[in-house]
């Protein structure tokens, strides 16, 4: 194997720091005010040539990830092929660190770590804006997989506008026994709206200001998730362990995403670490994963050997 033959691509997790939904579209998503944090918990994508498209996977919770054309990393090769012609005869090495099915968007890092993967191994040099609209396609969190860092996402949360971050978040994820569906959690967020009026969605300014000037209290102040109540009502569990979090001390806690992976924001490294033994301690969670923010998007590691 020469080194062109092998690429490998590292892709962050996200939280949503604020996670604004509107009523359902009659497409059947929602319009979303979506602000978007990458944190350092990583997948990593190895892709070599093969005789046709294969995908192995490692780590936690790997029996959980589909091998076959459903999974994100699978379907971004294709996608990536088909627009240029190419027979997409690669093998996608998935080594996950991103809690499975956990609402900080492991699937879509490893699709948008495929994508970037596949178009340095075919050497298409392909613009980000080309890049970002595969990504698209292929899911709506995909595309803040490829870019990193903060930014709002608007539409179905596809449509990205970076953020300014002036400094370090300290963050603790509790990971569940299990999964929840994303489409699970939006038609409970559907049934648990009904006969309501649901306000457009709008990004918090303080918030935002809050990630400009870096600072931690105010954050804590300002997080919100409107799918937290049904992912609440799906796995009732789930409010233990952010009531055992903020026993424990943490700034704030909310559900991650669709969840079911919970959230601390923590005053510093030593507070997350504190943090992290006590959620273990309290029985509440699997595990608990310590991770600071903002990190970089999608990221070429290897571009041989």
């Amino acid at each position: 194997m020469t080194p062109s033959d092998r690429i490998r691509v590292r892709v962050p997790a996200k939280v949503n720091v604020q996670l604004a939904v509107g009523a359902a579209r009659p497409d059947g998503f929602h319009d979303l005010a979506n602000v978007f944090l990458a944190v350092g918990l990583y997948d990593e994508i190895t892709v070599t040539p093969a005789d046709t498209l294969r995908i192995t996977c490692e780590g936690p919770d790997a029996d959980q990830v589909p091998l076959d054309a459903t999974n994100l990393a699978a379907r971004a090769a294709l996608a990536l092929a088909r627009r240029h012609g190419i027979d997409p005869a690669v093998h996608l090495h998935i080594a996950k660190d991103i809690p499975v099915a956990g609402g900080m968007a492991g699937g879509s890092a490893d699709g948008a770590g495929a994508l970037l993967a596949c178009d340095a191994l075919w050497s298409l040099n392909s613009s980000r804006d080309e890049l970002l609209s595969i990504c698209a396609e292929l899911g709506s969190d995909v595309p803040f997989s490829l870019i990193g860092g903060a930014a709002l996402g608007t539409g179905r949360g596809e449509q990205l506008t970076p953020l300014d971050v002036g400094g370090v978040f300290h963050w603790v994820f509790a990971v569940a026994d299990g999964g929840l569906s994303t489409p699970t959690v939006f038609r409970e967020f559907d049934r648990l709206t009904a006969g309501t009026s649901v306000p457009p969605p709008a990004a918090d300014p303080a918030l935002l200001d809050a990630l400009r000037t870096g600072d931690a209290a105010a954050l804590a102040g300002t997080l919100a998730n409107d799918l937290q109540p049904a992912a609440l009502a799906l796995r009732p569990s789930l409010a233990d362990t952010l009531a055992a979090g903020t026993a424990a001390g943490a700034l704030a806690a909310l559900v991650s995403g669709s969840g079911p992976t919970t959230a601390f924001l923590a005053k510093s490294p030593e507070s997350a670490a504190e943090l992290a033994e006590a959620l273990l301690a309290s029985g509440t969670c699997r595990t608990a994963r310590v991770a600071a923010s903002p990190a970089p998007g999608a990221t070429v590691l290897e571009p041989g050997a």
